[in-house]
């Protein structure tokens, strides 16, 4: 599984997140003009395989008129620390894996316990 972390995504999750789900990388790291547009992290994810991670509800916009691929876990917790983010990222995995496996290209996590798939 491939995760591309948005800007608004702590760094400090790469190392962590790739020990849980294989590749992980951060939008400021992979060479888009910075501040990198909402359009240019779509594109760079759908022409490299990767599933967006974000807090930002402008890939909702995006998924509703490009349809998926790349497919969004759109993360709706508020301001947490990294290590919470973290965490609630590894305690969903298997509902990111179900995503990535079937047909569907929004995940929403609401909080620890409480997910819900489009």
């Amino acid at each position: 599984m491939k995760l591309l972390l948005d800007a608004n995504i702590s760094w400090k999750l790469v190392n962590i997140l790739r020990q849980a789900f294989g590749e992980c990388v951060h939008v400021d790291l992979i060479g888009l003009t910075m501040p990198a547009e909402d359009k240019d992290i779509w594109n760079y994810a759908l022409n490299n395989g990767y599933i967006i991670i974000t807090k930002d509800n402008d890939f909702l916009d995006l998924l509703e008129l490009k349809g998926f691929p790349p497919k969004v876990v759109l993360l709706k917790t508020g301001n947490n620390s990294s290590g919470a983010l973290a965490d609630l990222l590894i305690n969903a995995k298997s509902k990111i894996d179900d995503m990535e496996n079937n047909n569907y290209g929004l995940l929403e996590i609401y909080g620890p316990l409480e997910l819900m798939k489009k």
